[in-house]
């Protein structure tokens, strides 16, 4: 697009800033996993919304601090990664937009992605007409496993049955060495409590879950899952419906 199409849309188009990371994904994955896959639930969402949505260009540096153990992560630092999404929701509303949500594709955004729009909000806050959001493509319904025939997991873990699955349908050749790869636990310790923790407190090689039980058939029930829920999700938005 030219900055005169974006100049012609209505500021109450809900813009899409989809955000995800470069990090550690263990031995079987890439390190650009969760970019490729949350550019693969944005490719498969973006036709049926039917330019009711304004999609950002996807984010690829996240906070992946807890994963810096790791050669090749990289990560912004937390003050400096909130302010990265707080100044990118200031440029849309600087154009007049209203409507902003941050699309996540990565567990450890989920946190600063809400605390940026939390500050964002209180920096407007004499404003009445703003809808501020954050999501996460993966927790916008019910768990797959209540509708996918097969999975293991619950949730999402990271490199796991549901990540490898995803990446075996779209990419198979990024994928390596899984199938003997013994579970590691999802269940954080002093649940339900939130321990501050680093990667190599719950996985020493760096994957969290079951990667062993993916296919690239669960991957493609996954992805058609996520896009639906999503694309319902970005159409309740764009009709403004809480």
């Amino acid at each position: 697009m030219n900055w005169g199409q974006v100049a012609d849309l209505s500021p109450n188009t809900p813009v899409v800033i989809p955000i995800a990371a470069l990090e550690q994904h263990g031995r079987h994955m890439p390190l650009f996993t969760d970019s490729i896959l949350l550019g693969e639930v944005v490719r498969r969402v973006e036709e049926p919304l039917d330019d009711s949505v304004l999609f950002a260009p996807l984010t690829w540096l996240g906070n992946s601090e807890h994963h810096l153990d790791f050669p090749g992560t990289l990560s912004a630092a937390p003050r400096t990664y909130l302010d990265l999404l707080g100044q990118l929701v200031e440029n849309f509303l600087f154009h007049g937009f209203r409507r902003i949500v941050f699309l996540n594709g990565h567990g450890g955004n989920i946190v600063p992605s809400q605390q940026a729009l939390f500050e964002v909000r209180q920096r407007h806050r004499e404003r009445d007409d703003l809808t501020l959001l954050a999501a996460t493509y993966w927790t916008l319904g019910d768990s797959p496993a209540d509708h996918i025939e097969g999975l293991t997991q619950r949730q999402m873990g990271h490199a796991c049955e549901w990540e490898t699955s995803m990446m075996l349908r779209i990419n198979p050749q990024l994928v390596s060495d899984y199938e003997n790869l013994e579970p590691i636990s999802q269940e954080p310790s002093y649940a339900p409590a939130s321990r501050a923790w680093i990667t190599k407190d719950r996985s020493a090689i760096g994957y969290i879950g079951s990667p062993h039980a993916a296919t690239a058939e669960k991957g493609e029930a996954l992805l058609s899952f996520f896009a639906e829920n999503v694309t319902r999700f970005l159409n309740r938005v764009a009709a403004g419906e809480e």
